[in-house]
């Protein structure tokens, strides 16, 4: 899974960015998550984070503190990438209309 990370963090938003402003404490971090709305890659960098269970900076949007709060309440999930791609889809099938009668996400991970 490291070898992907070359395929998208080529296409991130940030990859020009200061690494300083996206390790920031505080309220610096808003205008860090700032740099990753929009971002075309902000689904991968999330679910890189949280499969490598990384502790500092902003990834897909997340503060660290976020990410720790969503891997407590999904102790179970064994790959965010596979979790969090299957969710992006269904939400495009969902916003297209095309989504079948009774299939949503499942809060089973």
């Amino acid at each position: 899974m490291v070898g992907d990370q070359d395929d998208w963090s080529a296409r991130a938003v940030c990859r020009g960015a200061d690494l300083e402003e996206l390790f920031a404490e505080g309220a610096a971090q808003n205008r860090a998550k700032a740099l990753c709305t929009g971002c075309p890659v902000r689904t991968e960098c999330l679910a890189h984070a949280l499969d490598h269970r990384i502790e500092h900076g902003i990834w897909g949007g997340m503060t660290e503190r976020e990410r720790r709060a969503l891997l407590k309440r999904r102790p179970t999930v064994a790959s965010w990438r596979r979790l969090l791609e299957t969710a992006r889809a269904e939400h495009g099938r969902h916003t297209t209309g095309q989504q079948e009668p009774g299939a949503g996400w499942s809060k089973t991970g």
